[in-house]
């Protein structure tokens, strides 16, 4: 799992590639909480992750809930299709929204 984190105006999107499992999470786990722990308002760009296990949802919703501890928000993109049918089981997209393009994602933050 490779991380990279990318700034759009006031917002900053993450981009994941590789599987969010044991090892993917585990990979990406001190970067992926230090920034969502310290700059508000990310998009978490799933576009080039295959497979999302339950300890990657944990990891995303970790996130989300730094992110609203810090006045921020997190949003997803482009899941995969299997990502997607993983993401709506578990409601994630309820505390997430999904966004299928980097404008839209970006929309949903507010203007600074």
């Amino acid at each position: 799992m490779n991380i990279d984190i990318q700034q759009h105006g006031n917002v900053y999107k993450i981009d994941l590639d590789g599987r969010l499992d044991t090892a993917g999470a585990g990979a990406i786990d001190a970067a992926f909480s230090a920034h969502c722990a310290s700059k508000p308002n990310v998009i978490v760009d799933l576009g080039k992750v295959p497979f999302i296990a339950s300890i990657g949802i944990r990891l995303l919703v970790a996130g989300a809930q730094a992110q609203s501890k810090i006045g921020g928000k997190m949003v997803l993109m482009k899941p995969d299709e299997m990502a997607r049918r993983i993401l709506k089981t578990t409601g994630i997209e309820r505390l997430m929204p999904i966004h299928e393009t980097l404008q839209d994602a970006i929309a949903a933050f507010p203007a600074k």
